[in-house]
């Protein structure tokens, strides 16, 4: 079968390998789509503060079961599913209290253990999540990033009827706003620097939009929302000036949550912080009920993915979604590899 392998920076290599066989307790997997995302391309760029290489990419993805192994029931062959890319010890502290996606040794499949990007993978029954018949391709690989949008909105505590900024209108950012008014969110408000992501943001349903480049946040916060201003907001970028934007605007006593992977460490006002008692709230990744929720979302409708469908390019031209990317980033959204 084909593999594609990041041995460096900006450089991927096609092999052919073995066929994986599923074991007991295993599921084998044939991989229709791929997503990429931020992380894989700061793995691209070699900014990504946790991967090492060679790497074999691929954590958002849909497949079809292929065969299930010894052991394994209430899975068929033939329908639709993805997997939960985290390998997890179940012994620390953070598993032994139901925190897993913060395991002490965690480890996630195309960062730091062996992704999808091959045309089958084995996987273990229990990290299987069924697909509805009904779903897309796109749909199912979807399910991975709304998982975090959905474990970030959930980090952030009751949000019915507050106002909320997202910073950032990528897929994450878009996800994530969409998850709030899912939350019931009273009015969101999404910023970024593109155009093209902010229009793609109003056709999912997210009316309140900003350019930073022509409107502060404070003002596009005052336009919105009038003198009430917010109380929760999403950093979705994982740049120092968002974070700084967002402290400085945000009201007094309000939430954080830091959804960006930040390939440089960020210089950010404490005293500030601290002088207007904010919180900053950390997340990662997702947990299993996440991927259900968002499969949920998804399959009623309340989360939109279509949009944010940009470009395929098949398995061969790996690389050339790369440089699409860097390329049209700006102008694009989701990017999906094709097997």
């Amino acid at each position: 079968m084909r593999q594609a392998v990041m041995t460096k920076p900006k450089v991927i290599e096609f092999h052919q390998v073995p066929s994986p066989v599923p074991g007991a307790g295993q599921v084998l997997l044939r991989i229709k789509r791929i997503g990429i995302c931020g992380s894989d391309v700061h793995v691209y760029h070699g900014k990504h503060p946790f991967t090492p290489y060679p790497v074999v990419q691929g954590h958002e993805f849909s497949a079809v079961v292929e065969a299930v192994g010894p052991g394994v029931s209430g899975i068929d062959v033939g329908s639709k599913a993805t997997a939960i890319p985290q390998e997890t010890c179940g012994r620390c502290r953070p598993c032994r209290r139901g925190q897993y996606n913060v395991c002490e040794v965690l480890k996630v499949r195309g960062f730091q253990a062996p992704g999808v990007a091959q045309d089958l993978y084995s996987v273990e029954a229990s990290k299987i999540v069924p697909l509805p018949g009904s779903f897309t391709p796109e749909q199912g690989a979807f399910v991975e990033p709304v998982a975090v949008a959905t474990h970030s909105t959930g980090r952030a505590g009751d949000m019915k009827g507050k106002n909320v900024v997202v910073l950032g209108a990528g897929p994450i950012g878009n996800l994530t706003a969409q998850a709030c008014l899912c939350r019931g969110a009273g009015k969101v408000l999404i910023t970024d620097l593109s155009d093209y992501r902010l229009e793609v943001a109003r056709r999912v349903g997210i009316a309140n939009t900003s350019n930073a480049l022509g409107e502060t946040l404070a003002k596009a916060s005052a336009r919105v929302f009038g003198e009430d201003g917010f109380d929760l907001a999403f950093e979705a970028v994982g740049v120092e000036g968002t974070m700084d934007q967002a402290i400085a605007s945000i009201g007094k006593g309000g939430t954080i949550v830091v959804l960006g992977v930040f390939s440089e460490r960020p210089r950010i006002d404490m005293a500030c912080v601290g002088e207007h008692e904010l919180t900053l709230v950390g997340t990662l990744m997702y947990r299993r009920e996440d991927y259900l929720q968002a499969v949920e979302w998804i399959d009623q409708g309340l989360i939109q993915t279509a949009p944010l469908d940009s470009k395929h390019f098949p398995f061969e031209q790996y690389l050339h979604a790369y440089e699409f990317i860097d390329r049209e980033g700006a102008k694009s959204m989701k990017v999906f590899i094709d097997l």
